[in-house]
């Protein structure tokens, strides 16, 4: 039942159902079915600055207040781990993306029919406008403690996480449907759906690829093995793939970090809970080589190498205040995605389902990492003779 009502099982569903229904529509059903991916889009993309302003400014505000050493090297350690997988990811891209086969629709393919009405809604100011504001106003009201703004973005956080999880969610499917059964009329994602399978493959390859290099210099700085910390993780992997939540995988996290001999039980109780919220290495990994096959599928190349290192650095910024539902990394990246990589509507539509199809294996990833970065943590904070203060773990 609960795989039922997973977000990748009715994503599945309406990519089984798009496909057939556009292969056999006729003019007239695809009237239809354009005028409802319209105005889905026109949802979603007005939604897209809310998002920004409403995870990115309250995360600036929450992690600005405070000073602390520990802190400052835990935010390193992740966007470090994150923009070092998104470049891992990137090279992989440029190296492997070039030699799959990417079928040729060329005078096959056949046009859309025209929208029967539009209803336009524009957004309430340009993605990196958004982003400007956000980081602009966190970081001011984290240096000026202002109490009533920050409470003010809190509340303002809770607002846009029901508008993502009661709207944005929910109407996904459709819109993901609505994507493909214009793909299929048109003709090209049944020649192109073997790279999906591809891709997908690829990148839970870079996931554990990933893992084994965090581990291993985790080990190397910390002068531990490694495998008493990552061989207690199993529950927390499977959980994290059945519930493709971190906040749902936190408490198996914690316990899993809590039974290795090799970290110190006050860093695991800082760590692991703020790591599950700004460590998303598996996600950006993803991301990255997800974004240069849709590119190359859609608009026939991949973007230059120039444009992919400042969309990866983006990301690893973006990642840090990704909200915690089921494909939050790519829905708050949306911006950049849009922005400086030039995607249209099927390009975004396209990432949220191919992403969400493999988000529970990124969400692993990320929580599976995050034994790595405390592990780190805890050698550094012997290193500098700070104190354990924080109780143990039951």
């Amino acid at each position: 039942m609960k795989m039922i009502k997973s977000l990748p099982f009715k994503l599945l569903v309406a990519v089984v159902i798009g496909i057939p229904l556009g292969l056999l529509a006729n003019e007239s059903i695809m009237n239809v079915v354009v005028t409802i991916k319209y105005l889905l889009g026109q949802l979603i993309n007005f939604c897209v600055p809310l998002i920004i302003i409403g995870f990115i400014a309250p995360s600036i505000t929450k992690l600005g207040g405070s000073a602390s050493r520990m802190l400052g090297v835990a935010l390193l350690l992740a966007y470090v781990s994150s923009i070092c997988a998104a470049f891992m990811s990137m090279g992989a891209g440029y190296a492997l993306i070039p030699h799959l086969y990417f079928a040729s629709n060329i005078g096959q393919s056949r046009e859309l029919p025209e929208v029967l009405f539009r209803l336009d809604i524009p957004q309430i100011m340009e993605v990196m406008s958004a982003l400007v504001f956000s980081i602009m106003i966190g970081l001011a009201a984290a240096s000026t403690k202002a109490k009533t703004i920050t409470s003010v973005l809190d509340e303002f956080q809770k607002i846009v996480l029901v508008i993502v999880t009661r709207v944005i969610i929910p109407v996904l499917p459709f819109y993901i449907a609505s994507t493909f059964c214009g793909l299929a009329y048109e003709g090209s994602v049944t020649q192109q759906f073997p790279v999906f399978l591809q891709v997908i493959l690829i990148v839970m390859a870079g996931h554990y690829i990933w893992m084994t290099v965090l581990y291993v210099l985790a080990g190397l700085y910390a002068k531990k093995n490694p495998k008493d910390v990552f061989s207690h993780y199993g529950p927390a992997y499977l959980t994290a793939v059945g519930t493709m939540s971190s906040a749902a995988t936190l408490a198996v996290a914690l316990r899993c970090a809590g039974k290795s001999k090799v970290l110190r039980k006050d860093m695991i109780n800082f760590g692991i809970p703020l790591f599950a919220n700004i460590h998303l290495c598996g996600s950006v990994l993803t991301e990255v080589f997800f974004v240069m096959t849709v590119s190359q599928i859609l608009y026939g190349y991949i973007p230059p190498i120039s444009i992919m290192v400042l969309f990866c650095l983006l990301l690893g910024v973006f990642a840090v205040g990704a909200p915690g539902v089921p494909g939050g990394t790519v829905m708050a990246s949306l911006g950049i995605i849009i922005s400086i990589l030039g995607f249209d509507d099927t390009g975004t539509a396209l990432m949220l389902t191919i992403f969400a199809l493999q988000d529970s294996f990124g969400t692993a990833c990320n929580i599976t990492g995050d034994g790595a970065l405390t592990l780190i943590l805890t050698a550094y904070a012997d290193r500098h003779s700070i104190q354990e203060q924080l109780p143990e773990l039951e």
